[in-house]
């Protein structure tokens, strides 16, 4: 059982001053990302250049330069989402958002990943409505797995509560940092806490957060690691919260005051799309039909490559073409639905196909015809995708 989180000093409670990142801020930024692609890579080539001189690669060093080629591609889809932050240009929507289900929602589309790791989620949520912006909410909550994921020693605890007034939700993440089984380590090497903590999907976090108007507090004490996120703006009959609140005025940020979104906000950044199709035409059409969309991309040319793809962990969507719509792509439909009952899946059709959305049909499955994905596939993307945010 996992002790109780330890408490939150007054003086650090969040949302009192969310600061600016400085121009020094984001030079640190661009070299961590620097180091963090460069890294891999240079293993990544060392096992290329000895597989050339010697034409051989035991399974092992395959699975290295696997790896690194996708540690390498991690860090460049969160620099992605680090440059829309940073761009100055991101107009925030604010819209009701039940917290709760969303955070739900999120541990549920991760499960498996969570499940192959063998790690545990412990869940300990009050019901929450906040209002924010429901697609940086999504990318927060994403990047927060992500980092507790990879940093996390054993299990993994979400807790979402109110804090005393003024009402604020918070959600606190709370792992081991490190192996509970140190043995005669030193207690030096207790106390600090692994660079791994502040890899750059913690930048992420950070510059999400303070994007929201939320500042992100992490205690790293005795190998363990707690995260405290407070949203200010709650909705709802809890004691002392601000029924249909409106965020405050940001005079010095009027970006976080504009209601409208930007046409180069990229909401769905960070979001996971999974192509399938046997034809390499149809695979790269749909990829450069939606390549400004800031998605993280796969594609596979069979339901078995696509079955095998998703039980590591989930994408938020697969498009598909029609041609592989077959007992492989029930098996596949039926073990994700039973799992995420809305999950999108977009089949692509050849010849002339009127657009549909998934609430016009009656298996709930979005179509769209090839000939028009270059211009109708990001606004399904955007409609479908968005309906687990």
């Amino acid at each position: 059982m996992s002790s109780p989180p330890p408490s939150i000093a007054a003086p650090l409670a969040a949302n009192d001053m969310v600061p600016r990142p400085s121009d020094s801020q984001w030079g640190d930024i661009v070299q961590q990302l620097g180091a963090e692609i460069a890294g891999p890579l240079s293993g990544a080539l060392e096992r290329i250049q000895q597989l050339i001189s010697t034409g051989q690669i035991d399974r092992q060093g395959l699975r290295a330069l696997r790896d690194a080629v996708a540690q390498a591609r991690e860090a460049g889809m969160v620099s992605q989402q680090l440059a829309r932050l940073a761009s100055g240009r991101l107009r925030l929507s604010r819209e009701r958002i039940h917290l709760t289900q969303v955070l739900r929602g999120v541990l549920t589309q991760r499960s498996r990943e969570t499940q192959a790791r063998g790690i545990q989620v412990r869940q300990l949520l009050q019901p929450v409505e906040i209002m924010t912006d429901a697609s940086l909410l999504f990318s927060l909550l994403n990047a927060v797995m992500d980092w507790a994921l990879a940093s996390t020693h054993s299990s993994l605890e979400m807790r979402l509560d109110l804090t005393p007034w003024p009402a604020k939700a918070r959600l606190m993440c709370r792992f081991a940092h490190r192996s509970l089984d140190l043995g005669s380590a030193p207690a030096h090497a207790i106390a600090e806490a692994p660079e791994a903590l502040n890899s750059l999907t913690w930048r992420l976090i950070e510059q999400t957060a303070i994007t929201m108007g939320v500042l992100p507090l992490r205690e790293d004490e005795a190998g363990i690691t707690m995260l405290t996120l407070e949203f200010p703006h709650l909705i709802g009959d809890e004691p002392g919260a601000q029924t249909g609140a409106q965020p405050l005025p940001r005079p010095d940020r009027p970006e976080l005051d504009d209601p409208a979104p930007s046409h180069n906000s990229k909401p769905l950044a960070g979001c996971h799309l999974l192509i399938v199709s046997p034809r390499r035409e149809v695979r790269q059409e749909i990829q450069a039909s939606v390549r400004h969309m800031g998605l993280i991309i796969d594609a596979v040319s069979s339901m078995e490559e696509a079955m095998q793809f998703c039980e590591e962990g989930l994408p938020h969507g697969i498009a598909f073409e029609q041609s592989l719509r077959d007992a492989d792509f029930d098996r596949l439909r039926a073990d994700i639905t039973a799992e995420v009952p809305n999950f999108s899946f977009i089949e692509v059709m050849d010849g002339e196909q009127q657009t549909q959305l998934s609430t016009a049909t009656a298996d709930h499955m979005a179509r769209i015809s090839r000939g028009n994905l270059p211009d109708a596939l990001p606004s399904v993307l955007l409609f479908e995708l968005s309906k687990a945010l």
